[in-house]
Formats: structure tokens, C-alpha cells, sequence
């Protein structure tokens, strides 16, 4: 053959082949986690991202506010955060929506009071200083209260702390109160004595969002699903696996075995699609918050929440 008839048919060849000579660009979910999920920690113990056709690169994070900001300029796909946290976001016309919910027993999210404080009751608290975070449960357990017993919003100091912060404010007298979840409520009970006034039972849903940003469920919708459906897999593996579990959990989070097993012995975690229940859940926070003046105005969530996902929950 002419050499340069044959370079010319090499050339064409490589043309043409070139499509195919690159693999697709391997999916990665950008995932938001807190301690009071564990969602890493559940999913890698019971195994069942084996042979997912993607991977999962987990985003760790102290409270809801910094994840909801992650969430918001697109650092995250997917986010776990309480009710309050994700409609501060939404509020601001973030690109989010609630495609699941996550529930666990009311008691994990908890008002604390020191070990010898006389306190017993909301109403003992009276301009004494009480924890919380923009955004999180805390400050929403703590507002709920104050209403159930018909005082108003100033009857308490409100401390801005995080969590991590409060943890520590509460055993040295810092604060008076301490508003918080799971493993905080463990670890303040079996190490420093503290003891809860009251919970979110009877209070408030306790419900937890699983966000996802608009973007991502455009680009990433298979694996978003695909993922929702490993992670009830997870979380029914946890209940049967409860104490191995904790164990191997504790490990992961530098945590005492005794915290980690006196939590997930009751927490009893659910997640599942939004449904009737979890939407009226989720538009009586949001009216609460705007009663309380914690959102400017009055917001309607319908239109925050994705239901195509409902599927990928199925058994």
C-alpha cells in the first residue's frame, strides 16, 4: 500500500474510533453527613455500596448550617439535615429539594440541664442562658417549648454556640440549658451526669430531610436513586446488627462504645419517601417558623418537595 494511503487510513481509523476510545467519566455523589445520621458509618458497615456503579464522596459536618451552604453552592449533591435547617435553605430560594425523610425516636433530640441544676421545667429556665445554632433543631426544640408553656421568645438568653462548643459549656456552668441530639444527649448523660427536662416528643416532628440539589437530580438521577434504596438496605441492617453496629460506629467517630450503644439501642432510624404525613411534617415547621418570626415570611413547601424518588424506597 502507498505509505501515505496508509497513514491517511490510520489517521481516518483513529477518527472515527476516538469516541470510544475514552471511557465515560465515572458518577461521584458529593454527600453531606452528621454525626446524628451516621450515614457513612451505616452504609460502609453493612456493605451495600458493593457493586454500585458509582462512588460516594462523603462531606462530614458539625451542624446543619454549614452543610445547607454546601448544598447551596453545589458542593454537595446530597445532604441529611433537620427540618428547620433545610427550610432556612429553601427559604432562600436555594436550587434544593426534599426527595426523603429520615425519622428516629423523638427522644434523641433533647433539652439538657447540668446534673445539679435545679432546673425541671422551661419555665425554670427564666433568663438563663440556653444554646443553640441558627437552623438547628436547637433552636426549634427550645422556641417549641417556650410556646407550649405560653412564655415568650426572651424568656431565656439565647448563646450562639455550635454543638461541639455547647458540649463543653454545659459541664464547666457556661450555660444553663443545652438543646441538642444524638450522640451529644449520650455522651452528656453517661459522662458529665446531665439529665433531660424535656424532648421533642410532643413537640416537634423530629424530622429529617434528605436534600438533594436540583442540579444533581438532573445529572445524577440514577445514582441518586440507586443510592436511596442501598441506604434503607443500610438502616435495616442497623436494626438487626444494633450493638455490632455501635461498636464498630464508635470506632469511626472516635467515640465511647457506651455512648454509641445507649443511642442506637433506642434510636430506632427509619428513612423513606415524603409522604402525606412527612409533607404536613414538614409545612407545620415551616408555619411554626414564621410564627416565631425564625422565617420572614410564610412559606409553602410543596413546591420544594421532589416526589419521583418515592421508588426508589420500595422493598
Amino acid at each position: 500500500m502507498n505509505p501515505s494511503r496508509f497513514l491517511r487510513s490510520l489517521l481516518i481509523s483513529a477518527l472515527f474510533a476516538a469516541p470510544f476510545a475514552y471511557a465515560a467519566e465515572p458518577v461521584v455523589l458529593h454527600v453531606g453527613d452528621q454525626n446524628y445520621y451516621n450515614v457513612r458509618a451505616s452504609v460502609e458497615a453493612s456493605g451495600v455500596l458493593e457493586g454500585a456503579p458509582y462512588t460516594v464522596d462523603w462531606k462530614h459536618f458539625q451542624a446543619a448550617a454549614p452543610l445547607a451552604e454546601a448544598l447551596n453552592t453545589g458542593a454537595l449533591d446530597l445532604g441529611f439535615l433537620g427540618d428547620s435547617g433545610f427550610l432556612f435553605l429553601a427559604a432562600k430560594q436555594a436550587p434544593v429539594k426534599l426527595i426523603g425523610v429520615s425519622r428516629q425516636n423523638p427522644d434523641t433530640i433533647a433539652l439538657l440541664v447540668p446534673k445539679d441544676s435545679p432546673v425541671k421545667t422551661i419555665a425554670d429556665l427564666k433568663g438563663k442562658k440556653v444554646a443553640y445554632w441558627p437552623g438547628a433543631w436547637s433552636q426549634q426544640l427550645t422556641l417549641r417549648a417556650l410556646e407550649k408553656a405560653d412564655l415568650p421568645e426572651d424568656y431565656v438568653d439565647f448563646i450562639k454556640l455550635m454543638p461541639i462548643d455547647a458540649a463543653a459549656a454545659l459541664p464547666q456552668g457556661s450555660i444553663d440549658a443545652f438543646p441538642v441530639w444524638e450522640p451529644y444527649i449520650s455522651q452528656q448523660i453517661l459522662f458529665s451526669g446531665a439529665r433531660p427536662i424535656l424532648t421533642a416528643k410532643n413537640l416537634m416532628p423530629g424530622l429529617s430531610a434528605i436534600a438533594a440539589s436540583t442540579p444533581a437530580i438532573d445529572s445524577k438521577r440514577e445514582a441518586i436513586a440507586d443510592f436511596l434504596g442501598r441506604l434503607k438496605k443500610a438502616r435495616a441492617w442497623v436494626d438487626s446488627h444494633t450493638d455490632e453496629y455501635a461498636d464498630l460506629w464508635a470506632k469511626k467517630a472516635n467515640l465511647d462504645q457506651e455512648v454509641s450503644r445507649h443511642w442506637l439501642r433506642q434510636a430506632h432510624m427509619t428513612v423513606g419517601p415524603v409522604d402525606q404525613q412527612a409533607a404536613a411534617d414538614l409545612q407545620s415547621t415551616a408555619d411554626f417558623l414564621f410564627k416565631v418570626k425564625a422565617l420572614p415570611a410564610a412559606f409553602a413547601t410543596a413546591p420544594i418537595i421532589d416526589h419521583s424518588f418515592q421508588k426508589s424506597f420500595a422493598e
